[in-house]
């Protein structure tokens, strides 16, 4: 047996255990050996079987004898059963639902077992569903010198993500045979010694053994921290050597004067922060470097990152390419959602409107570009064909989409300059093949909302210079965070009624788009967005126009009382919509500034920093926001990240405090 011999060769497979392991994504002995366990179950305290008591949880070493198939007499559950025996006595043992375990032990097998002691309607315990352990031999002596000082005795026992057909049992075994097939014997690690003696971190051999058989908690930590150590020290080198790559490619030399730079932002509605303009020098040092730029631009909710990303590719499109006294630079920005797209396409009309600069959108539902010929100061609609020429000629300097930009068919003439909005939402080789797409490198700035710790961005974007925008623009309030259980929720529709009728608008976000199906036994028992909107409307706001919006739905409208997510947008823009009830989808970048309330249902079901996101919906303005979290969960765990979000100052405090609760 190798680290490269096929699971097929090495074990003898029924039909459901081959395409298990192929959903597993297993497919030889080193995907085995590196498929690490989900938990470990503490084996509890080692019992005799004489002091057992109803209803704990322990461990009993005892010799199995007379297992066999079963099926309930009423239930006709199948079930394996047979009786186990130490020094002290007899237990019966039952596994309900998993006959298979009678030919798995054989007969007469010393083990270890742990499990819930239960009691019968007549009154005997039995042990029920135990995990065990096959030892070589039983215990010499029963007692508490053995059971509470034995490091066997107290070792935990792992447990596997399973599928059908692959069981966790399956899976422990299947590395105890490779194990003792001599296999790790031949492992060469791939961390040199002095950085595992500089870290404390065990060896490639000694931690593959201590995550899936630990003798105690600290090995199984020790072994998880080393190969943590391992995929972070990877993805630096691989970092690191994509942008020394980088580095070595030549770059479009962008350089404008600050009186020029100062001419472009002093027509923004807003002054400007200390940390956008100091971003703004960032890129445009990085511009004229001669070298392609590599940038991640984080910055918290409503801080402008648009305003930094529109001001730099002014710089760009108003170059001339090198050698050349016509045309400009061109730049692409990529966007996840078709709804940001379309809203950063008309954010870069109103920057760059005075300039009569062509700006193009390219979504997977169709093409625009401004100006039109027909309204020098509107948009129109053009074919995909018609924009592509356009942009392969240089004619069109600014182009935003979606992933539709990184199609093969979309050519630039001179692009100059790479802009991916919440680049967290793209991999790593959809950036690469945005920034690739030019015989000369361009210029990369990735900007995220998503708070990351500097210490995580760091390790996980190597690659990228890191600029903060850690100030909020002038005039804006901090939103008013309330967690909101079953009992206050009438008094706050009352406020959030009071706010409506004073002009405002109201997001109310649900984790579903429908109702669960009821004859399914595990459905998500979540808030609906179809039910919910349908709720308010009956019962608590009769008086409001209503609407609603979810990924499911077009983008455009199908006729009357069919809208799109375009036609939905555009009424609760106008205020023709007082409430918007959504999924999530709203979460990335959408800006109404008169909405400054939102309601998350369910708000346990979210992630802290999509929490935020969405929070970050009605700091849009300079009214005062509020944020209503509304909650029935009873779990400490989510209570207190729940808190966390309300004590956050800020998206960078909130990411430590997850870090921290996530361990």
């Amino acid at each position: 047996m190798n680290l490269g011999s096929t699971i097929l060769e090495e074990f003898r497979l029924l039909d459901t255990q081959k395409k298990g392991l192929k959903r597993l994504g297993l497919h030889t002995v080193q995907d085995i050996l590196y498929y690490f366990p989900t938990r470990y179950i503490n084996m509890g305290e080692v019992k005799n079987i004489t002091d057992l008591v109803h209803g704990e949880t322990a461990s009993v070493y005892g010799q199995v004898t007379g297992l066999e198939l079963k099926k309930g007499f009423r239930s006709r559950i199948p079930m394996a059963k047979g009786e186990l025996q130490d020094s002290t006595g007899k237990l019966q043992v039952v596994w309900f639902h998993q006959p298979y375990i009678a030919k798995m032990l054989p007969e007469g097998a010393y083990a270890r077992f742990t499990g819930k002691i239960s009691q019968s309607k007549k009154g005997f315990l039995y042990l029920s569903n135990p995990e065990f352990q096959v030892t070589d031999a039983p215990p010499s002596v029963a007692g508490s010198s053995l059971f509470g000082e034995s490091h066997e005795a107290a070792s935990p026992l792992p447990t596997y993500s399973e599928t059908q057909g692959i069981t966790s049992k399956w899976l422990y075994h299947a590395i105890q045979k490779i194990f003792a097939s001599g296999v790790l014997e031949t492992l060469v690690d791939p961390i040199p010694e002095e950085i595992l003696k500089k870290y404390n971190l065990p060896g490639l051999k000694t931690a593959l053994i201590w995550i899936h058989t630990p003798r105690k908690e600290a090995d199984a930590e020790s072994a998880r921290k080393r190969f943590a150590f391992e995929e972070v020290f990877f993805i630096q080198l691989r970092k690191q050597k994509d942008r020394l790559e980088m580095e070595k490619s030549p770059a479009f030399v962008i350089e404008k004067s600050p009186e020029d730079i100062q001419k472009f932002t002093s027509r923004f509605p807003f002054k400007e922060t200390e940390a956008q303009s100091k971003a703004i020098a960032d890129i445009l040092k990085d511009f004229a470097s001669g070298h392609p730029m590599s940038r991640l631009l984080e910055g918290d909710v409503g801080s402008g990152k648009t305003a930094v990303a529109a001001t730099t590719a002014f710089a760009a499109v108003t170059t001339r390419p090198h050698n050349q006294t016509f045309g400009a630079l061109q730049v692409a920005y990529m966007c996840p959602t078709e709804i940001l797209a379309k809203q950063h396409f008309e954010s870069f009309i109103q920057y760059f409107f005075h300039l009569g600069i062509s700006v193009g959108l390219i979504t997977s539902s169709g093409c625009k570009k401004f100006p039109s010929k027909v309204n020098p100061k509107s948009w129109t609609d053009i074919s995909r064909t018609q924009l592509l020429k356009w942009v392969a000629n240089g004619e069109i300097p600014i182009l935003i989409g979606t992933h539709s930009l990184i199609q093969t068919s979309v050519k630039f003439k001179h692009l100059a300059y790479v802009i991916i909005d919440e680049q967290h939402r793209f991999g790593t080789i959809q950036r690469q093949k945005l920034a690739r797409k030019e015989k000369q490198m361009p210029h990369l700035l990735s900007m995220t909302a998503t708070p990351i710790p500097r210490t995580l961005a760091l390790t996980i974007y190597g690659d990228l210079d890191l600029t903060l925008l850690d100030q909020m623009p002038q005039g804006r309030k901090e939103i008013l965070t309330d967690i909101i259980p079953p009992t206050r929720r009438q008094e706050t529709y009352e406020k959030i009624r009071a706010e409506i009728k004073a002009g405002r608008q109201a997001y109310v976000i649900c984790p579903r788009i429908n109702e669960p199906d009821p004859s399914k036994e595990l459905a998500l028992n979540a808030k609906s967005v179809t039910e919910e909107a349908k709720r308010l409307k009956k019962e608590v706001f009769p008086e409001f126009e209503i609407g609603i919006i979810h990924g499911k739905m077009p983008v455009k409208g199908n006729g009357p009382g069919k809208p799109g997510k375009d036609d939905v947008m555009e009424d609760f823009a106008t205020g023709k919509i007082n409430i918007l009830v959504a999924t999530s989808v709203i979460e990335v970048g959408v800006n109404v500034p008169n909405a400054t309330v939102i309601i998350i249902e369910g708000a346990e079901r979210f992630g802290l920093s999509q929490l935020h996101q969405l929070r970050g919906r009605v700091i849009r303005s300079n009214h005062q926001a509020y944020c209503y979290v509304f909650s029935e969960t009873k779990s400490k765990t989510s209570i207190d990240r729940l808190k966390a979000l309300k004590l956050a100052k800020n998206g960078f405090e909130l990411a430590e405090q997850d870090l921290q609760l996530r361990g």
